[in-house]
Formats: C-alpha cells, structure tokens, sequence
C-alpha cells in the first residue's frame, strides 16, 4: 500500500508540473499575440491605431488570476513605480487564441493604448489576468538635441548589422547623418503629441510626415517616420523599434541616409513622454 501511495503522488506531482507548464506556455503566447497584434495597424471603434512597439514582460506585474487585491497597492509591494496601470480579467477563455479572442473584442483601447510600455499575465485554469502599466519616467535624459543625437548613434549602430523585420531580410546599411531641419520637424510633433495628448503620424490638422517636412523647408523626396511613446532611454526605444517589422524596416531602409529626432514631455498627458525619429533622403 505503501508503494501505491508513493506512485499515485508521483504521477499528481508530474501532472501538476505538466499543467503548470501549458499555463506558463499559454501566458507567453498570449503575450506574443498581444505584440503581433499591436504591431500592425488596427481599427478599433472609430479608432485606427497606428503600429505599436511590442509590450515589455515585467514580472513585477504577474499577479494572482484570481486574486482581489488593491492593484496599485500589490505594484506598490511589488516594487513597480507605475504611473498609470489596468488590469483586464477574463473567465472562460481555454487558451491564449481564446483569450486573445476575448481582447480584441472587449478590451482593443486598452490593449491599443500607445501609454503601456509594460506587460504581466497570469493565469489559474479558465482565470486569467492582464495587467499592462506605464512606470514614472527616470528623469535621467539630456535636452533633446542631445538625446536625438544618442538616437541617431544607437540607430546607426543597429543599420551597420544585417537583420530580419518581421519577413523581410535587411542588409547592413550606410549610417544616416543629421539634419537639422528633420530635427526641428521631429521635435515640433513630439511636442504636439505631448502637449496635445495624442499619439499618431498624422497630427491633428491632417498633416502627414512629409508635409510636416515640406512646411518646414526640407528639400528631400523621401521620408520616413517612426514614433513611440511612455519610453525614457534611448536604447529602449530602438529596441522596442527593431522588434516591431515596419519600424524597423524603415529604420534598416537603405534608401533613407538623413535623420533628425527629438523627444517631448508634458507629466499631463497620457504617456508622458513621445518620440519622433524622421527618415530623409535628398
């Protein structure tokens, strides 16, 4: 009887191991949907959302499935310095396709929101819980001439190594060099998606990319721009660019060989801080 008893709590043992892997393996694929979603442009109500850079993984944010916890005071335990937060619970979805199902259709704004930078999920059986947060901004950056010109140096350091962008294979290109007028339009729609509270390549006038270029007397044929926001380093901004494809196509595009780019903040808006980088070619 002994022997018996032994076995049984070996196999509960390995069974329970097994169901916490497929958990574990569901709350990646479910984070991963989430990112291929966010990375194309999306229609949600009478919104379209432009392409997003992927959400980080935060362990910090992983919380019980189950649990009724005051949210900000678990992150408070938990030692993360969010700014904004939202947690999304579901119950029912079998799986992460299920789950994201279930997303898109209750949850696109918040699953679409620009401000999140961050991401924790977990999950108890048919429970599941997603929580994305926005963290305080570091304070540790220059003006933005100076970090415009980290952004540049980071850039040119990603361009010199060939890379694939989602399924397009990138030679290493030629570093781009700094314009000023790309600089100063970069910085004129950082400052307006800040002040404005808005997070789109198109501002609020109907002006694209290149007519903001155009207006401001840039001569070039070509452009290109890449946007992201509630980031405050440089190099996680060209990071989260390299891993969305069409930021770092254009990021890798061996047409472009001039860039200027600024970032703005305003604490009253959404995420804080926004990013423009503007792609030109004479």
């Amino acid at each position: 009887m002994r022997l018996k008893s032994s076995v049984a709590c070996l196999v509960s043992l390995v069974l329970g191991l097994l169901t916490t892997a497929v958990q574990a393996a569901d709350e990646a694929q479910l984070i991963e949907a989430i990112n291929a979603y966010r990375s194309q442009v999306q229609r949600c109500g009478e919104q379209a959302s432009p392409e997003l850079p992927p959400l980080a993984v935060d362990a910090r944010l992983i919380l019980p499935a189950n649990g009724s916890a005051n949210l900000q005071d678990a992150l408070a335990r938990a030692g993360y310095p969010m700014v904004n937060v939202q947690a999304i619970s579901l119950s029912g979805p079998r799986d992460a396709g299920a789950a994201m199902q279930a997303l898109q259709e209750s949850f696109c704004q918040v699953v679409l929101d620009p401000q999140y930078v961050d991401i924790g999920v977990s999950r108890a059986e048919r429970d599941w819980r997603i929580v994305l947060a926005r963290p305080l901004l570091g304070g540790r950056l220059g003006d933005w001439q100076a970090e415009g010109q980290k952004l540049l140096e980071r850039i040119n350091r990603a361009r010199g190594q060939a890379r694939q962008c989602g399924d397009r294979d990138f030679a290493a290109a030629t570093p781009l060099s700094w314009n000023t007028t790309l600089a100063s339009t970069a910085e004129s729609h950082s400052r307006a998606m800040a002040n404005g509270n808005f997070f789109d390549h198109r501002d609020p006038d109907g002006r694209t990319p290149g007519d903001r270029a155009e207006l401001a007397g840039y001569s070039g044929q070509r452009i290109g721009e890449n946007i992201a926001a509630g980031l405050d380093e440089v190099d996680k901004v060209v990071l989260g660019w390299l891993a969305s494809p069409g930021h770092c196509a254009n990021l890798m595009n061996p047409q472009f060989s001039e860039l200027g780019a600024a970032y703005a903040v305003d604490p009253k808006s959404n995420a804080g801080i926004y990013w423009t980088a503007l792609f030109g070619a004479p």
